[in-house]
């Protein structure tokens, strides 16, 4: 954790702060390798404390090791005025993406003659590039939903319903290793294919649907993220016409995301695809996104992302065809951006998958 401390210490001078409160989760793990629910970060450019409760402070010692762990009796706001009054801080940087008003009003009335600055994005940031053992979590979260796919194809059957999918994907996700689902789970059947979000329902699935199933396994707190679409029974031709689209948005997608490249380029290498057989208008989210600590962290794959893509990056190519009434198409692998290429992660098959 040392190098991560640092890494965020060197934020400091551009943002303006002498210290830096953390209260949001995933960036509370990130930064202390704290994995209870309870508890706050304050880090300057000597100190590095974690505050929590009675419940977690054997938990953060043997955890936040880098932190001297401090219990607060009463409110945690005064436990940090008291460190921020120890440490002569006067201008403290705050999460402003998580910090609601009311406790942003806490803070203004606790933090006397202490300037507050609002800071986005900072440990976000950070978060982008992952170190090996990072990715070596994500692979593993990974080869946990691929192997659940697996075996959700000998399992799905017409006359399930979508949340019995679901179910035993989960189940089966468990069963492998896995802390839970990294998002609720989405099988979107039928006309429900044509959902993006469609999480899984009482609908039963029949024969001649689409079955759009995405999913995602936690692992020691990383995530995966995966989509596949199969077809239960014989494909209509309308079906396997937008199947092989996506497809082949996808593939190009996967084969050609690159370091050096933009969110916007890359988003670029699905849509335009997508776009020239006709089908642009039925493609209306973004190609990917980052995964990690959260399914959906930076970088973007989008047409308005201006950002560039790094070695270190894991993200998802994901592009989807939905048509009202209909159904959807939906592909998506986790693809870790390398300095020669890329990786693809997530291994299971791409191929039109007859369900009979």
């Amino acid at each position: 954790m040392e190098k991560r401390i640092e890494r965020l210490r060197k934020t400091f001078k551009d943002l303006q702060i002498e210290g830096m409160l953390i209260t949001s989760a995933s960036n509370r793990k990130y930064i202390s390798g704290f994995t209870g629910s309870a508890g706050y970060v304050l880090i300057t450019q000597k100190d590095a404390i974690f505050i929590t409760d009675f419940r977690y402070v054997d938990q953060a010692k043997n955890q936040a090791v880098s932190y001297e762990v401090i219990q607060h009796q009463g409110s945690i706001v005064e436990t940090v005025n008291e460190q921020l009054k120890r440490l002569s801080i006067q201008v403290l940087g705050f999460e402003q993406d998580f910090v609601t008003y009311s406790l942003y009003k806490q803070f203004e009335e606790t933090f006397v003659n202490i300037e507050l600055k609002p800071i986005s994005q900072v440990i976000e940031k950070l978060r982008m590039i992952k170190d090996p053992n990072e990715v070596s979590l994500i692979r593993k979260a990974a080869e946990i939903a691929d192997q659940a796919f697996s075996y959700i194809l000998t399992a799905i059957k017409p006359g399930m319903k979508e949340t019995d999918v679901a179910f035993q994907l989960e189940c089966k996700m468990r069963e492998l290793g896995a802390e839970g689902a990294s998002f609720d789970t989405i099988i979107a059947s039928g006309y429900r294919s044509a959902m993006p979000h469609g999480v899984a329902s009482d609908k039963v699935i029949q024969s001649g649907d689409l079955v759009t199933m995405d999913f995602g396994a936690i692992y020691q707190g990383y995530v995966s993220d995966i989509t596949r679409t199969i077809i239960m029974g014989t494909p209509n031709q309308k079906q396997k016409e937008i199947y092989q689209i996506v497809l082949e948005a996808q593939l190009n997608g996967v084969q050609h995301v690159k370091a050096g490249m933009s969110g916007k380029e890359a988003d670029a290498l699905t849509r335009d695809i997508i776009s020239k057989f006709g089908y642009g208008e039925y493609f209306g989210h973004s190609t990917g996104h980052g995964i990690g600590l959260d399914v959906h962290e930076g970088p973007g794959l989008s047409f308005k992302s201006d950002i560039i893509l790094q070695p270190g990056m894991v993200v998802t190519v994901e592009p989807g065809i939905y048509i009202t009434d209909f159904g959807g198409v939906r592909i998506e692998d986790d693809v870790l951006i390398t300095d020669h290429g890329r990786e693809i992660i997530t291994q299971s098959t791409k191929e039109l998958l007859i369900i009979d």
